[in-house]
């Protein structure tokens, strides 16, 4: 009798829920209300759904699972019935199902097994050790890097050491943010890893080196190599850009993107907690995730302050003057706008969005640290689409506790909400943006919209002096502006006509961000 009342209350919860959510065509605040609702709902039965999880989320008492209307979900600017509608928000009455269909993948599967000729690892010439520097994506790209490295080597790689000097002061190891033991049998045929340093070996003289940006094997064969004659440690002093984006040996390449996209997985405790996120964003139907980068760190460094006040754009320079590892202090931020170089506001990318089709209704889930100026800065936004999500929202306090105070472990759960999202927009095209857009190419080429922040910021500014109103027009012209923005399968870019030095290399696509060819065949299934 336990178990059959049990089925009916979820059964009920599931029906409330969804009748919810079918609320959506009486209008955007409704929705919004609707949807709130229901995430509690959903959060409440969250026990239940999560059972098939590799990881149990701990329970928590009753009082903690339910999260409350006022407390945990009701945005501050949620539209109300008599709010005005935006000029140029898109009508809910008939969204377009073409803005949720995936790119064309023209049959390209990812391929990464190695040749033939592919050896499992020699006996290890000595040990390498890695200090992986930034944020968790610049820190991921490292790894997969330096996997390579220590093929390249015939070394036996230490588990990495992560970040904890960086901006965020994130004490996390790598196995707090990391599948350990998967990442250490995902590689058993390719590369020797271990946990740590044998004991004799730990106050032994190492061989310290901040191995050369964008480098081919013959570096690595030719420079570094040879130090196994003098010492049994190499210690790389950082891992971001240290191997060429091209030609690199065919093994080489497929090799980075086993580590990258099928090595790394997150720790079970974050797998679960993001995969539960993703349940309840999936709950509401076909979801956006808008990577918003708007965080101070990222508006510091880039020195872009449009919108912004004297005040805080006064704070930002001055992070930016005492940041010592940031090299380039004095900035224009109209040139940097101008030029495509700063991220969209929110304001932009609630216009964005209106332009592109997607009805007010639409769920969007922001992925982002904590948004600079707070509230203020996201009201525009909200009003166009009420159904802001984010893990705050989503998930109970206790359940997000474990995480709060560990920047990389908070990524990561936004991360897994947007490779498994039906759309990702990212506001700028930084390290997270680029690892997940790779990562949605290796899933089935998902529908990734990439903005023309140059062209649009020119779109923009009409439109705030009066030269362009929105409408039609302007939706026409953003549209087809994307069209060839979403994700479908080509080869990866080059560098820019006329660069050269490291700038040439700055400036090619990065190799995780589209690993095509080097990791995609054209599959001869018409099916696939």
């Amino acid at each position: 009798m336990a178990l059959r009342r049990k089925g009916r209350s979820a059964g009920r919860r599931a029906a409330v829920r969804w009748w919810l959510l079918s609320l959506a065509g009486a209008g955007a605040a409704v929705t919004a209300a609707a949807a709130l609702l229901a995430v509690a709902l959903h959060v409440s039965a969250s026990a239940s759904a999560s059972a098939g999880a590799p990881y149990r989320l701990a329970k928590q008492p009753r009082e903690a699972e339910e999260l409350r209307w006022e407390q945990e979900f009701a945005p501050p600017q949620l539209a109300s019935p008599h709010s005005r509608k935006l000029d140029g928000a898109t009508d809910d009455a008939a969204p377009d199902k073409r803005l949720w269909l995936p790119a064309p993948s023209r049959r390209f599967v990812p391929c990464v097994s190695p040749s033939p000729e592919y050896k499992r690892p020699a006996k290890s010439r000595g040990y390498l050790l890695v200090h992986t520097n930034g944020g968790l994506n610049q820190m991921r790209a490292g790894i997969s890097d330096m996997v390579a490295v220590a093929r390249i080597l015939n070394a036996t790689l230490i588990i990495p050491e992560l970040d904890k000097k960086s901006f965020w002061l994130d004490k996390s190891n790598f196995s707090d943010v990391f599948d350990e033991e998967h990442f250490i049998r995902s590689l058993v045929n390719d590369v020797k890893v271990e946990k740590k340093l044998p004991m004799e070996l730990v106050k032994a003289p190492k061989s310290v080196r901040h191995f050369k940006s964008w480098s081919g094997v013959d570096y690595y064969q030719d420079e570094i190599s040879p130090l196994w004659e003098h010492r049994q440690v190499i210690r790389a002093a950082k891992s971001d850009s240290r191997l060429a984006n091209n030609f690199l040996p065919s093994d080489i390449q497929k090799l980075r993107c086993r580590a990258f996209f099928q090595a790394l997985r997150y720790a079970p405790p974050i797998e679960a907690l993001g995969n539960l996120l993703v349940e309840r964003m999936k709950s509401f139907g076909p979801y956006i995730a808008l990577h918003l980068r708007y965080e101070k760190d990222m508006l510091a460094f880039s020195g872009c302050t449009y919108g912004l006040s004297q005040t805080e754009s006064d704070e930002l320079a001055s992070i930016r003057e005492n940041t010592t590892y940031w090299k380039v202090k004095d900035i224009d931020p109209l040139e940097q706008r101008s030029d495509g170089h700063c991220p969209l506001t929110p304001k932009e990318v609630g216009m964005f969005l209106s332009a592109l089709g997607y009805p007010s209704s639409t769920p969007v889930y922001i992925a982002a640290g904590e948004i600079y100026g707070g509230e203020s800065h996201m009201v525009e936004l909200q009003s166009r689409f009420p159904i802001l999500m984010s893990k705050e929202k989503l998930a109970s306090a206790e359940e997000l506790r474990p995480f709060r105070k560990y920047a990389s472990q908070m990524a990561a759960l936004d991360y897994i909400v947007s490779v498994e999202s039906d759309v990702f927009i990212p506001s700028y095209s930084g390290n997270m943006a680029r690892a997940v857009a790779g990562h949605r190419r290796f899933h089935g080429h998902r529908k990734t919209v990439i903005p023309d922040r140059k062209a649009l910021v020119r779109l923009f500014d009409k439109v705030d002096s009066g030269l362009l109103n929105e409408g039609d027009v302007l939706s026409q012209m953003i549209t087809e502006m994307h069209r060839k923005r979403q994700g479908s399968p080509r080869k990866r870019k080059g560098p820019v006509s006329g660069t050269k030095g490291s700038d040439r290399f700055r400036s090619e696509e990065a190799f995780y961000e589209n690993p095509l060819p080097d990791c995609f065949c054209q599959s001869k299934d018409d099916s696939s």
